[in-house]
């Protein structure tokens, strides 16, 4: 598995005008399946995801992970782009990502994880046009 890992201090993700996922300060994570993934991946993901030190701690180091912010959150977005090979030519190839339906278990997997570790999650919409928006902490 993939992921981009955003500090934000809001994002949300709209699908057909709709919103279907928003957080304030937090994580914005966009999520790729790839084909030899499994189920410790996705957990071994959103164990990352959940104690990743990228968050200032009060002497302005990096020691806090989203874990340690109250109300913090994390919006993760299925993004199978990221295992898009750019290598030949100028359309790249995602034979490596992995075939929709098992991607999207392994990405529900990861988001039920994540809430597991006490974190609120929003998401997207698996496989729909997303539009996604940011504001950048960093």
């Amino acid at each position: 598995m993939r992921a981009v890992v955003q500090r934000v201090s809001q994002a949300s993700v709209t699908v057909a005008g709709q919103v279907t996922g928003q957080i304030r300060q937090g994580l914005l994570v966009l999520v790729g399946v790839g084909a030899e993934d499994g189920p410790a991946d996705a957990d071994a993901l959103a164990e990352k995801i959940a104690t990743l030190r990228i968050f200032e701690d009060d002497g302005g180091k990096m020691n806090r992970s989203v874990q340690d912010l109250p109300g913090a959150g994390v919006l993760a977005v299925s993004q199978f782009t990221l295992f898009g090979d750019c290598r030949k030519g100028r359309r790249p190839s995602f034979t490596a990502a992995m075939a929709p339906d098992a991607a999207r278990a392994l990405f529900d997997r990861t988001v039920e994880r994540l809430r597991a570790l006490g974190l609120p999650v929003g998401t997207g919409v698996f496989g729909a046009h997303m539009d996604v928006a940011l504001i950048n902490d960093g």
